[in-house]
Parts: structure tokens; sequence; C-alpha cells
């Protein structure tokens, strides 16, 4: 018995002719990943494969995008290469929502930080430092990824975040990380880079205007919490 693919489904229940006939906004979140994933098992369709692929994140799109390719192998009739598949898809979302968050106008608040970074971090399972470089009219001139680190830490080297500033003429920065733990709160060596990095960034007449920490749909600022 072969594997179950697109074309051996009924009419009514082929995703691929569907957005054809209907476009893509018609489709399900199974039917779209089934589209992907192009066949089943010699059990289940590819729909019902799909369907247990967003079981797998409790049907919500933004904890799948959290899944590991590890985790979505565990699944009868995904191999290696249908895991790539959707993780490639769910990277190029992600992307999308991250150029079409970028400010026409200046940073402002914190709450603009939040929605400029949210889609590149707020996903990840580890932690990412991501520095923003701003000229005189507060836009953002350049966002620049300073390290990348584990679960719980990510190291920062002050130098090489002034030195980003000094090389693209940038009059304001902002830091920016993630905590994978869902805990807004910063951390003890948070707290000592900011105080770093404040103080050089003062010696070189640069506005160090906020730290921000994304946890999930939070965030913490150390300008709105005074501790800048």
């Amino acid at each position: 018995m072969s594997l179950l693919k697109i074309k051996d489904l009924s009419p009514d229940d082929r995703p691929r002719e569907k957005m054809i006939a209907k476009g893509a906004a018609a489709l399900t979140n199974a039917e779209l990943i089934a589209i992907l994933l192009r066949s089943g098992t010699r059990s289940e369709t590819v729909v019902e494969v799909a369907q247990r692929v967003l079981a797998l994140s409790g049907n919500n799109l933004n904890e799948l995008g959290k899944i590991e390719r590890t985790q979505l192998q565990k699944i009868k009739g995904i191999g290696a290469a249908k895991a790539v598949t959707l993780l490639a898809a769910l990277e190029l979302g992600r992307r999308r929502t991250a150029t079409e968050a970028m400010p026409r106008t200046g940073i402002r608040t914190a709450e603009d930080v939040m929605r400029l970074m949210s889609p590149l971090l707020a996903d990840l399972p580890y932690e990412e430092m991501w520095l923003l470089l701003l000229n005189r009219a507060n836009r953002v001139i350049e966002r620049v990824k300073i390290s990348q680190g584990g679960i719980h830490t990510t190291a920062a080297d002050t130098r090489i975040i002034l030195k980003q500033a000094l090389e693209k003429l940038a009059t304001g920065i902002i830091l920016v990380h993630n905590h994978p733990s869902g805990n807004t709160q910063p951390s003890a060596d948070d707290l000592r880079l900011t105080e770093q990095v404040q103080q050089a960034a003062a010696l070189l007449d640069i506005k160090f205007f906020d730290h921000i920490i994304i946890a999930g749909n939070h965030f913490y600022s150390f300008t709105d919490n005074m501790l800048m």
C-alpha cells in the first residue's frame, strides 16, 4: 500500500485544488500545512497528519513556531525533509512579520520596540541580544544581533555594542534581548550590562535610550521601570 497523497483525496478534500479555486484564505491551518507536507502515511491522509502537527502545539501557530525539528519528526509521516520544510515556512512567516514591523516613524516608546522586535525574539527557545541603532530622528538605522546564547543567558560585549554604534554613526541605541523562560524580570547580568553600556555610551556622547527584555507576549523596559 502506497502513501496517501493529496491527489488521492476526494476532490472536496484536496487543499491544493481548494486553494487554486478559492484562495489561500479559504483553507484551514491544517490544509495549508498539508500542502507543505504533500503526502500522508499508509493509515492517515496528509490532512490528518497536518492536524497532528497542529495538535503538537495545541493548535496554536505561535507555539508551533517554537517547535524544534526533532519534535516534529516524532510524528509518524514526518521525516527530516518535511520537518525542515515546515520550519522554513514558519521562519519565512516570522521574517515577513518582522519586516512589516519596521516603523516608518521614529521609536518613541518601549511598545514600539516590542512591536519591532517581538517577531524576531518572542518564540526563540534560546536567548539572543540585539542592538537597535538610531539616528537623530530616532529612526532605526539598523538592527544588529550582538550575541546568541543558551536557555538562560547570552553574553554581550560592551565594546562590540559601542563599536557597532560608532561604525554606523548612530546617535542613539537600544538593547533588546529575550527571556525564553517567560520571566520578564532582569537578571544580575542584565543589570550589570546595562550599567556598563550606559557609562560607555555617555563617554562617547551616544544616547542609550532603553534596554528591553521580551518574554513571550510581555516585555520589561529598564527606562519605564526607572533603572536608567
